[in-house]
């Protein structure tokens, strides 16, 4: 397919549709919008299944099928700045849904929606090895946060809901200092995993064009606030399940917590891998080094000219300012609920916008309406038909053939005298009408 991709139109009808029709496949299996519900519901697996199905594996297929195709995406602009505006709308709705949950699993659920849609930001600047690159980092600390987050149902006796937790630190130390790596990397820590393949998009973002960079700055804002603060609700604080949770608290043996520090390590190192662009002019750049077979000489020649074409000095500016964001939002989240103590509360006591995100928007109410009523209208409407028409049809072929069967029976009787009587009126019949017609 990749020999013969040139023969497409740069931008023609027919790449267009091919290329559209991918990625429609790919917002469906990466839960981008619209086609995102279905992740957040999946979270009702076991924690494991979550940690490598739901975050790492799966939903990270669309993303990959985009890399891998990415001779043919390459001859779409057009499709290539869907991939950018969806990307973007997925990530600010999820960002903006996980501020409000309450549940530690959903929570985390539209964290992995939210860093999808930075993946296919990346793939729609059509740097398609930082896309890979997120997705290798984002395996790391979000399989690590997912099977944390096991580890903590498990010491709360199955509890989900952060309401219900606080000041787990001193009782789960293992979970807390793992949880609190995984966090780290995921909000943009120096040098952490999540912190350089995240920081090369927003470089790449910067040189398409520098009001993306701002709409992703601020994105990253969000993400490191709602993972702050499952942070300090879920460790911080007094503890505030029941008297019978609080006597269970206990560590998560080594068969839960052997995963959670092999994944905190490769949440620390797994970033260097493939360093930024201004370190060594591109040489330590590996994975993109490794990628290079899969990428045609225009999809690599675009994508490297991207992300060295911001000035050295405007990057370390650019850099300067996530970490500057970061200890910012750091300070703040902790100050409102490790120092200041502000909870979180039930869903109907939320106004404004809080109520907005912790409703997600009403999009599930309202695809419900739309949606879901449709069809099942639709299977009434197909039941009535079902049993009013068809059923009633077949009953009458099914009838037809039970009354003339009866009829035949009297005739085939077993009567041998009967079969030659019919036999001989028979040749007798066709004799005659020989006979008219000659």
């Amino acid at each position: 397919v990749a020999e013969n991709a040139s023969k497409f139109e740069l931008d023609g009808t027919v790449i267009i549709f091919i290329t559209a029709s991918l990625f429609i496949g790919a917002t469906g299996k990466s839960a981008q919008v619209p086609l995102y519900t279905w992740l957040p519901d999946a979270m009702a697996g076991p924690t494991p299944v979550s940690a490598l199905i739901h975050a790492a594996t799966m939903v990270t297929a669309g993303i990959y099928l985009v890399v891998r195709s990415n001779f043919l995406f390459t001859l779409a602009p057009t499709v290539q700045g869907v991939i950018l505006f969806i990307g973007f709308l997925t990530a600010a709705l999820a960002g903006f849904y996980a501020l409000r949950q309450n549940d530690i699993k959903k929570v985390l659920a539209y964290s992995t929606v939210s860093q999808l849609g930075f993946m296919f930001i990346a793939l729609g600047l059509g740097a398609y090895t930082t896309a890979m690159f997120h997705v290798m980092t984002h395996a790391f600390f979000k399989a690590l946060l997912f099977l944390g987050a096991g580890s903590v149902i498990h010491a709360m006796s199955n509890e989900q809901d952060m309401r219900f937790m606080g000041g787990l630190k001193k009782y789960i130390p293992l979970t807390h200092a793992t949880f609190l790596i995984g966090t780290l990397a995921i909000s943009g820590f120096p040098l952490l995993s999540g912190m350089i393949s995240k920081d090369e998009i927003l470089v790449a973002a910067f040189a398409k064009n520098p009001v993306y960079w701002v709409i992703l700055f601020v994105l990253a804002a969000i993400t490191a606030t709602y993972m702050f603060r499952l942070y300090y609700l879920t460790f911080h604080g007094e503890f505030r399940g029941t008297e019978e949770q609080k006597h269970h608290l206990h560590e998560s043996p080594s068969n839960m917590t052997l995963p959670l520090i092999v994944l905190a390590v490769l949440s620390v190192i797994g970033g260097f891998i493939n360093l930024p662009h201004f370190i060594g002019h591109g040489h330590y750049a590996k994975l993109m080094e490794w990628l290079k077979p899969v990428l045609t000489e225009q999809s690599y020649s675009q994508m490297e000219a991207t992300l060295s074409g911001v000035p050295f000095n405007t990057e370390m500016i650019l850099l300067a300012a996530t970490v500057i964001m970061f200890f910012s939002v750091w300070f703040i989240v902790r100050n409102t609920y490790a120092k200041k103590k502000k909870m979180a509360v039930a869903e109907e006591s939320y106004t404004g916008w809080e109520r907005l995100s912790a409703k997600k928007l009403y999009v599930d109410e309202l695809y419900n309406a739309l949606i879901v009523k449709t069809v099942e209208g639709l299977g009434r409407g197909g039941k009535m038909f079902d049993k009013g028409i068809l059923d009633r049809f077949v009953n009458f072929v099914g009838d037809g053939a039970e009354d003339s069967g009866k009829a035949m029976k009297r005739v085939q009787n077993g009567n041998v005298e009967t079969y030659i009587l019919i036999m001989s009126l028979a040749v007798g019949i066709i004799l005659i009408v020989n006979f008219l017609l000659q």
